[in-house]
């Protein structure tokens, strides 16, 4: 106590003062924790989740399960009306004799190779071009338009367009020389085309839609570190573009994979797998097998291989992308 009378002895002492801290001071404030108030409703179990997601469980497996189930059945048995005779895997092993089945495949393939080549490589470009654009959003509606109508409408206004009277592509094509006298849907050579053409047209959009959400993805620091390297576009493209857009490329070509395999309006409206066989794809073979000659036992079996093949050719797909694009650690 003298000492600090001392100090406050001192001249100028009280302008410099030292605040003491005593040592029962904490340093900190303790933070307490707040206390949710009291609720009436108890929390919920999984039990009750459950019971809510069940009712929708049931359904998509009443409208999903059990018809595959049934379709493996079916194509064990000789369906005909009012009667199913076990036939000891018949419809399978006959499969493989079946010219138009193994033909119904090669031109499915030929079908599907043509049209996701052009879909590709058009919707890719499609997207370059119009991202960033002042007006993007409105032309992407309007690039979008064909995607709305149905498939069997778009089938029917092209049938009016190939028509061999007053169709306006069948007198166009001719005037240039392209088409010879014969309409483009009643020649082998140009069925196949102008089916393709039908498909590129209305699901071309799709594909840039979905390439363009990729583009908008695309790290624009790594194409800023090209461009000062001195890459130039196409380069800038090639190394760092396309590479970025591998994920969404993946999930459009095994859409419209999908959709190749099982859409068959337009083809029907057209041609009708004619003219001969020259557009018969396989799920128009299974079309008619099973509701044109109702062998629906036969058509389950079409039916089966067809959805394997779809599913092994899916998995592939996914193999082919996870070696281009290896997972990050």
């Amino acid at each position: 106590m003298n000492s600090i009378a001392a100090d406050r002895a001192k001249p100028g002492a009280g302008l410099f003062r030292v605040r003491q801290i005593l040592d029962n001071v904490e340093a900190k404030p303790v933070s307490t924790a707040l206390t949710w108030p009291a609720t009436l409703n108890p929390a919920a179990s999984k039990r009750y989740y459950f019971w809510l997601v069940a009712p929708a469980v049931a359904l998509l497996a009443f409208i999903s399960i059990y018809p595959f189930f049934w379709m493996i059945y079916m194509g064990l048995h000789d369906v005909e009306i009012g009667s199913v005779v076990w036939n000891d895997f018949a419809n399978f092993t006959r499969l493989p004799s079946d010219s138009r089945y193994v033909g119904g495949w090669l031109l499915l393939f030929q079908y599907s190779a043509m049209c996701l080549a052009l879909q590709i490589g058009i919707g890719v470009f499609l997207a370059v071009a119009l991202n960033g654009l002042r007006h993007e959003k409105i032309l992407v509606t309007m690039l979008l338009m064909p995607m709305m109508i149905a498939p069997l409408v778009a089938g029917m206004v092209w049938y009016f367009l190939y028509n061999g009277t007053f169709g306006w592509y069948h007198w166009l094509l001719q005037s240039v020389g392209i088409l010879g006298p014969k309409s483009i849907l009643g020649s082998p050579d140009t069925a196949m085309l102008a089916i393709v053409i039908i498909d590129v047209w209305q699901w071309t959009p799709l594909i840039t839609l979905i390439t363009l959400a990729g583009l908008k993805r695309v790290p624009q620091d790594q194409l800023e570190a090209n461009m000062v390297d001195g890459a130039s576009p196409f380069v800038n493209f090639i190394s760092v573009t396309l590479p970025n857009l591998y994920p969404v490329l993946l999930i459009a070509i095994m859409l419209r994979f999908m959709d190749n395999f099982r859409f068959i309006d337009s083809a029907l409206v057209l041609t009708g797998g004619g003219p001969g066989n020259a557009t018969k794809i396989l799920p128009i073979y299974l079309f008619e097998v099973s509701f044109k000659f109702f062998k629906l036992g036969r058509g389950a079996a079409i039916a089966l291989t067809l959805l394997v093949v779809t599913i092994i050719l899916g998995m592939i797909l996914a193999k082919v992308f996870d070696r281009l694009h290896p997972k990050r650690t």
